[in-house]
């Protein structure tokens, strides 16, 4: 475990570091002029000349991309070319509200996701298992934007009227019911779908049976036996979900108008903010490689052949 542990991490930095190429050239190809952005069209040229030489646009593109690296690795993400403020203490806040929009989406998502997977494998054949079978397979073909827009229409002040639409600031707990059930809804599907078919795959194993001719009811045969097995396999489903959430999040948190980094990477597109805009990125591939090495691990300590080898 150790050993993958180190590997995934080193293709884990080497991925980031190519993300990180990718992001910078992106960057350098967007059309425009920072230093005019920022300074608007009546600056004067010495103004302009100025402004690049304080920013390192003057640069060659090499240069710029081993000083911009080189500040990642020393934990200074640049200065906002819009607001002048340092990209870490203007990324705290949408940083802290994105990851809480995200964990609780996660944590409505997938026990419900597991549950319902595992009790339509219970259920096979019957009305529950094609009942879920279909609105899985219905929701899983919805993009979440179009989630979130039907979730306004029939919960927003233009249908039932339960929750707000948009986000504000001076608002009540009652204005993350809508984003975080339109995360929740895109990312639950293929969990339940992927824990269906691995728990009925389980219970067909024969562990399950010999357990079974044991005596053994069939709650500890499930919980005791197929669910641990199961969740392996199934791991890899949710991290791959989990970390769609934070490229999805973007979309959805634009929707809402949520304050959090998706908000936050639209306006510094807009504005060639050129900074925030690869600091955003980063963090998003950071968040996606860490969480997939998370599930590479829980995988890992649920395959019963490591569980056995460890004794």
């Amino acid at each position: 475990m150790t050993r993958l542990i180190v590997v995934r991490l080193f293709f884990g930095a080497l991925t980031l570091w190519a993300v990180s190429l990718v992001v910078f050239a992106a960057t350098q190809a967007l059309p425009g002029d920072a230093a005019q952005l920022i300074l608007g069209r009546d600056a004067t040229p010495e103004r302009l000349e100025a402004l690049r030489d304080q920013l390192n646009l003057d640069q060659p593109v090499a240069v710029q991309y081993l000083q911009w690296l080189q500040g990642i690795l020393q934990g200074d993400l640049g200065t906002s070319f819009s607001n002048r403020l340092p990209v870490a203490e203007y990324l705290a806040d949408p940083i802290r509200s994105s990851m809480t929009l995200m964990g609780l989406s996660a944590l409505v998502a997938t026990p419900i996701a597991l549950f319902v997977g595992a009790f339509s494998a219970l259920r096979r054949d019957r009305g529950f298992d094609h009942a879920s079978s279909m609105g899985t397979l219905v929701v899983a073909s919805i993009p979440e934007f179009v989630i979130g827009i039907l979730a306004i229409l029939l919960l927003g002040p233009g249908g039932l009227g339960l929750f707000p639409s948009v986000y504000a600031r001076d608002g009540g707990p009652e204005q993350w019911v809508l984003p975080v059930l339109t995360l929740a809804l895109a990312v639950a599907p293929p969990i339940v779908r992927m824990m269906r078919a691995t728990m009925i795959e389980v219970l067909e194993s024969e562990y399950v049976q010999q357990a079974r001719l044991k005596g053994m009811s069939e709650r500890t045969v499930l919980w005791r036996h197929a669910a641990p097995n199961a969740i392996g396999p199934v791991a890899q489903v949710v991290a791959l979900q989990l970390a769609w959430l934070a490229g999805g999040v973007v979309a959805i948190e634009f929707l809402f108008n949520f304050p959090g980094i998706g908000k936050i990477l639209m306006d510094a597109i807009e504005n060639r903010d050129v900074p925030l805009i690869q600091a955003v990125v980063l963090l998003i591939a950071g968040i996606y490689i860490l969480v997939n090495l998370i599930a590479d691990v829980i995988g890992l300590a649920a395959n019963p052949k490591v569980r056995v080898a460890n004794r």
